[in-house]
């Protein structure tokens, strides 16, 4: 029996060791060895039904993202089933489990120079399988697991503009259609992730500057396509002069954004906002944001949605007339 065990930790480690170093394959079958006790726990949770089935979706994304964190690969089953005991207690508390897939980490003593460069190449390969999904699925893929403030179901489904049901069919068939993505772009050349993010980091502080200094609308013309729209939902609520009047009012109210996260793929951007009341009217508008931006082929911002963090009303978006 001892033998057994410690045979299977060899090949869990063996597994992890390739699935770390970027081998689909690899993950796939530590995923197909451990699916018994990841779907136990989740069951254990949340008895049968549609939550268990999207808490194993979500636990396999994560443990994509999140592979090269594995420090004993003997005990990634163990590993496996937490991801799935904490996105199951997550999703009863009504919390969000999913991590984005470009946080920082603080190094820890044993990383050296080849397991960043592991994740770094992880990271490159999730984001070019992405975009070869619809924008359909992208967009609820990308909100769900790769950003911190548009994450329940509810936030994507006010987001998109879409029913509850669905954002989780989308959800689903997009993890499927990601996976075989990944399959498909495993020996491709994958972009640079982390310089995308960092250079739409400093769009975003250029964007907020720009409107605080009453040049709002000279960067749009500069940066922003000129078939630029505001959406909410399906509807199309105004153009340039819409989003330049609405910018112009906050500021002139006293409302500032501050950036607290970025999201930069090919075609689809995400900036999360705080946003900061004046102290004379702390309910002006609400907390945070995000601007869940699509861009043409040339880069540039073509479509621009709105997501607070509690609904609001479509008037709520518009500028006083």
């Amino acid at each position: 029996m001892r033998d057994a065990v410690e045979a299977a930790r060899v090949q869990d480690a063996t597994l992890t060791r390739a699935a770390q170093a970027g081998d689909i394959a690899a993950l796939g079958l530590l995923l197909e060895r451990h699916r018994a006790g990841m779907r136990a726990v989740a069951l254990s949770i949340l008895g049968p039904g549609a939550d268990a089935d999207d808490v194993m979706q979500d636990a396999a994304l994560t443990a994509l993202r999140r592979i090269g964190d594995v420090r004993d690969p003997g005990a990634v089953g163990a590993w496996l089933r937490m991801i799935v005991r904490n996105a199951g207690r997550s999703l009863l508390r009504g919390a969000v489990a999913a991590q984005p897939v470009d946080e920082l980490h603080l190094p820890s003593p044993e990383d050296g120079p080849e397991q960043w460069l592991e994740r770094s190449a992880v990271r490159d390969w999730v984001w070019e399988a992405l975009e070869e999904l619809s924008p359909l699925l992208r967009m609820p893929l990308v909100l769900r697991h790769f950003t911190t403030g548009v994450t329940s179901y509810e936030q994507i489904a006010r987001a998109c503009g879409v029913p509850v049901g669905t954002v989780r069919s989308r959800l689903s068939l997009g993890r499927a259609k990601l996976t075989a993505a990944l399959a498909a772009t495993a020996d491709a050349a994958h972009g640079d992730a982390e310089q995308r993010v960092l250079a739409s980091r400093i769009e975003a502080r250029e964007t907020l500057a720009a409107a605080e200094s009453g040049h709002f609308g000279k960067l749009l013309t500069e940066r922003w396509s000129p078939e630029i729209a505001l959406l909410s939902g399906p509807d199309r609520l105004g153009g340039w002069d819409l989003l330049v009047r609405s910018m112009d009012n906050d500021v002139e109210e006293g409302v500032r954004q501050r950036l607290i996260h970025a999201v930069a793929g090919r075609s689809l951007t995400v900036w999360e906002m705080d946003i900061i009341n004046p102290a004379d009217n702390p309910e002006h508008c609400p907390p945070g944001v995000a601007w869940l931006m699509t861009l043409d082929d040339a880069g540039r911002v073509q479509h621009l949605r709105l997501a607070h963090s509690r609904p609001v009303q479509l008037m709520d978006l518009l500028p006083a007339m």
